[in-house]
């Protein structure tokens, strides 16, 4: 088709078909996916603004949770130093030994006995042999009673240092002019319940 041979409202019709056949091939091509693509980004926006206005409403009691998890963490700590979750044996021997020195109390021997494990914790006992002056003996059970680590004081002996065996001492030392007593007990102290305790404690070494 010669388009000088056309008149002009032919030519012009066939510009229109043209243009209306381009404008069609781009609204499909382009404009259209594009579209789609608008309408769910528009939806993924709104989605997001929902929850966001959702979360919102939880700001104001973030400070108030943060405060909440602080404050179980330190109890957590507290819990794990009162009733700690691994076997510190040797830690444990430190803290009675140096209570007794704070009142002038010597402690002569350690003898561990069998663990006992129970439903949420593992009993620790250790039969413990000790003398020193009368008051200071006192001072120091009371000292124990006051430690932040739970230990239970047992089976109790008690006897002069002129005759330790009565406390069933396992010997008889050079006891300085102040001493006036010897004795025995069982200290227990407990650890939490996922240990995995032997059928029995082994003497720590140097503690016989």
């Amino acid at each position: 088709m010669n388009l000088g041979e056309m008149t002009g409202v032919k030519l012009a019709g066939v510009l229109l078909l043209v243009a209306a056949l381009a404008t069609g091939g781009l609204y499909f091509t382009v404009y259209k996916p594009q579209r789609t693509q608008n309408e769910a980004a528009r939806t993924k926006l709104q989605a997001k603004l929902r929850e966001n206005a959702e979360l919102e409403a939880y700001k104001p009691k973030l400070a108030d949770i943060d405060r909440q998890l602080a404050s179980l963490k330190q109890q957590l700590e507290i819990e794990r130093r009162i009733v700690p979750d691994e076997k510190e044996v040797d830690n444990f021997m430190r803290l009675v030994s140096a209570e007794a020195r704070k009142v002038g109390v010597e402690v002569r021997r350690y003898t561990a006995r069998p663990y006992s494990a129970k439903d949420f914790y593992t009993e620790v006992p250790f039969e413990v042999e000790f003398d020193g002056p009368y008051y200071s003996m006192l001072g120091f059970f009371d000292r124990l009673g006051k430690v932040e680590r739970i230990i239970n004081v047992s089976n109790l002996l008690v006897a002069s240092t002129h005759k330790p065996g009565d406390a069933r001492a396992k010997h008889s030392y050079q006891y300085a002019p102040g001493e006036s007593v010897v004795a025995t007990c069982l200290t227990t102290t407990y650890f939490s319940h996922d240990l995995d305790p032997g059928p029995a404690a082994t003497t720590p070494a140097g503690k016989k």
